[in-house]
């Protein structure tokens, strides 16, 4: 009992963090931009992720139950706590150097090194890809929810934000600034509550699947058995065959709650690099980058896929920063964002799999 009190913590901390980690992914744009004051901006983020994390339970069901086998994960290996661990730590060094890395990269790495060496090098404890015959995005496994969404998420974000930039540009070439700007302004308190709370569709759920899986998994080793009545919410049934785990209201209460008391924190270091260093941004560019990001958010939400609100607003930004023309951006901080992106699932991963290691030698 005592080590799943141990889990739960340790995921709601994953969770306070990740909420003023990407919180700055969700305000970077409208901070800049000077249409809300940082305080402003964290508090609409607060509320809106705490309205998103209670919508939908698709992306945590794929955390619970679409990429490691579960049947293999036992409460007494503590694999569960050294991904949390793993991601944790990456996020915190990502977020010193003021690098807007993916909190959701960093909790499957982390998952997916802890289950690999619990089960001593056995790869198969990772689903590695699961197909659907009818529809590819009801496939599950690391291919279709993390690694081709990886790819494919940015390029959505960047495309669109190019595209829907380009032809703001067009529309309102006539147009005079200071009004494109009033506008703009009013519009981009919309469009960055719109990424707030798909920021809270999407991550806050991934905290809701470990929670949710780490209690099947107690429930299924007898580890809640003899519970008083009070404490009888904490058990956990197994799905039946083919059909994904429920949610409990209770874990999404808890962890929207404490996703968007973390966003309360903001995340200023983060603002700085998505906001002021990457590119120069307007009240319309703001506005173009946040509706794009919002829209792949929302698409990714619906289909169950944990992808990164990170690289999302990041590649939107870019791709209106380059409708503008291509040396707007500075690539030199592009790259460094870039290779935290590759390296968040090896690095996490690894972390999680010789803190395992070193728990059961």
């Amino acid at each position: 009992m005592t080590l799943l009190l141990t889990v739960i913590v340790v995921a709601l901390v994953f969770e306070y963090i990740n909420g003023f980690h990407d919180t700055a992914n969700s305000i970077a744009t409208v901070v800049s931009t000077k249409v809300l004051t940082p305080r402003q901006a964290v508090l609409l983020a607060a509320v809106t992720n705490l309205l998103g994390a209670m919508w939908g339970t698709a992306v945590a069901k794929t955390i619970s139950s679409g990429l490691i086998d579960s049947k293999l994960v036992s409460m007494t290996s503590g694999i569960t706590i050294c991904a949390l661990v793993g991601a944790i730590l990456w996020n915190l060094l990502t977020w010193w150097f003021g690098l807007p890395s993916s909190s959701s990269h960093a909790l499957i790495g982390g998952l997916c090194g802890s289950a690999l060496a619990a089960s001593h090098n056995n790869w198969h404890v990772i689903i590695w890809s699961q197909p659907n015959a009818q529809h590819w995005y009801q496939g599950k496994g690391l291919l279709w929810k993390v690694i081709v969404p990886m790819f494919t998420s940015p390029i959505a974000g960047l495309t669109l934000g190019f595209i829907i930039m380009a032809l703001l540009y067009v529309m309102l070439r006539n147009a005079r600034p200071l009004r494109v700007n009033r506008f703009f302004g009013r519009a981009q308190m919309f469009s960055a509550g719109a990424m707030g709370f798909m920021h809270g569709t999407n991550d806050a759920q991934k905290t809701m699947g470990i929670i949710a899986l780490t209690l099947l998994a107690a429930t299924k080793a007898g580890h809640l058995t003899g519970l008083p009545s009070w404490l009888a919410f904490l058990h956990t049934p197994e799905p039946p065959p083919g059909k994904d785990m429920e949610i409990a209201l209770w874990i999404k209460i808890v962890c929207a709650l404490v996703m968007a008391s973390g966003t309360a924190v903001g995340g200023w270091r983060i603002i700085k690099t998505l906001g002021h260093k990457m590119v120069k941004l307007h009240p319309i560019n703001g506005f173009a980058a946040e509706a794009s990001s919002a829209t792949v958010i929302f698409a990714a939400s619906l289909l169950g896929i944990p992808v990164s609100t990170t690289h999302n607003i990041s590649a939107a930004i870019m791709g209106v920063g380059a409708a503008r023309r291509l040396n707007a951006i500075k690539w030199t901080v592009v790259e460094r964002m870039v290779w935290a992106w590759i390296l968040t699932i090896p690095v996490t991963a690894l972390i999680a799999y010789f803190l395992v290691r070193l728990l059961v030698s």
